[in-house]
């Protein structure tokens, strides 16, 4: 419950950040060039983030439990 409720302030936090800076900047990645919302952009990032960070954890949980269920199953 603690983990839902940092979350949302997190993501509180970035909205009400990104609003207040929502000129337009210009984006330039690899090959790619356009203009968005600076607002956009900081909460596409976090957002990324975000989501990067639940799989990492989410492969570390299902690794150390293989492991675990591995040594409970040798002799």
């Amino acid at each position: 419950m603690a983990t839902i409720i940092l979350l949302l302030i997190i993501v509180a936090t970035v909205a009400i950040f990104s609003v207040q800076n929502a000129m337009p900047v210009a984006i330039t990645f690899l090959f790619w060039k356009f203009e968005a919302s600076l607002a956009i952009v900081i909460f596409l990032s976090v957002i990324a983030g975000m989501i990067v960070g639940a799989i990492i954890v989410s492969l570390l949980k299902v690794k150390s439990s293989v492991k675990k269920i591995a040594k409970d199953k040798s002799p």
